[in-house]
C-alpha cells in the first residue's frame, strides 16, 4: 500500500513567524507550495531550482518552457536581475508597486543565461505575507495561478487540498477576505508600456503614471 502523504495546512493568520520559516525552508528544499498573493492563490517555488519549475510544469500540466511570473521583495532587489532602458522607467516602476500589477522587463545577460530567456514578468505585491516572505529569502518567487493548465484557477482552501493536496509541501491559507483576479500584466521591455492583460488594475490608470 502507497502511503501519499497530503500537503500541510498552515493559517498564516495563527503563527505569521513560523509560515514565513516554513515556507522559506520549503523554497530553498526545491518544494512546490501554495500561498495567498494579492490577487489570486499561486503556486510558490525557486524560479532557479530547475526540478522546482519542472515540478511546477508537472503539477500544471503545463507545457514546459512558458514563464511565470516573479514576485520581488523591492526595486533594490529587482535591479540585480533587470535592465531597466531609462530613469522613466525606474520612477514608473516605483510609482505602481507595490500593487497587483505584473511587469515583462528585460533581464541582464547573467539572468538571462540562467533562466534562457531574454526577458521575465516581475510584481512586488501589496500582500504583507509575501512581501514579508519576499524579505527573508531576499530572492525572486515564482507565482502562478493555482490550477490545471486551460483550467479554473482555485482560490478556496477545500478545492485547494482536494486537487492538489498530494503534490504540494503545504498549502498556506488566511482567513481573510480576498477579491480573487489576477493581476494586470504589461510589457516594459520596450520604450513605453504595452497592456498583455488587465486584471485587478486597469491599464489607464497605471498608464496615467508613466510621466
Amino acid at each position: 500500500m502507497i502511503n501519499i502523504k497530503n500537503a500541510d495546512l498552515i493559517n498564516i493568520d495563527d503563527d505569521y513567524e513560523t509560515a514565513i520559516n516554513k515556507a522559506k525552508k520549503l523554497y530553498l528544499e526545491g518544494t512546490i507550495f501554495a500561498y495567498p498573493t494579492d490577487t489570486i492563490y499561486g503556486f510558490g517555488a525557486n524560479p532557479f531550482n530547475e526540478e522546482a519549475i519542472k515540478k511546477i510544469d508537472e503539477i500544471k500540466k503545463r507545457e514546459m518552457g512558458k514563464q511565470y511570473i516573479l514576485l520581488i521583495g523591492s526595486i533594490e532587489l529587482l535591479l540585480k536581475y533587470i535592465e531597466i532602458k531609462s530613469e522613466k522607467h525606474l520612477d514608473f516602476l516605483l510609482a505602481i508597486w507595490p500593487n497587483p500589477v505584473s511587469v515583462i522587463l528585460s533581464l541582464n545577460s547573467k539572468t538571462s543565461e540562467i533562466l534562457k530567456t531574454k526577458t521575465a514578468a516581475f510584481r512586488i505585491p501589496n500582500n504583507r505575507f509575501c512581501l514579508k516572505l519576499l524579505k527573508t529569502l531576499q530572492m525572486p518567487l515564482i507565482s502562478t495561478s493555482v490550477n490545471r493548465s486551460n483550467q479554473t484557477p482555485l482560490n478556496e482552501l477545500n478545492l485547494i487540498e482536494e486537487e492538489f493536496g498530494s503534490e504540494l509541501g503545504a498549502i498556506f491559507y488566511t482567513g481573510k477576505k480576498s477579491f480573487p483576479k489576477s493581476s494586470t500584466l504589461i510589457d516594459l521591455s520596450d520604450s513605453i508600456p504595452t497592456l498583455v492583460r488587465e486584471g485587478k488594475i486597469k491599464f489607464e490608470d497605471i498608464l496615467a503614471k508613466f510621466k
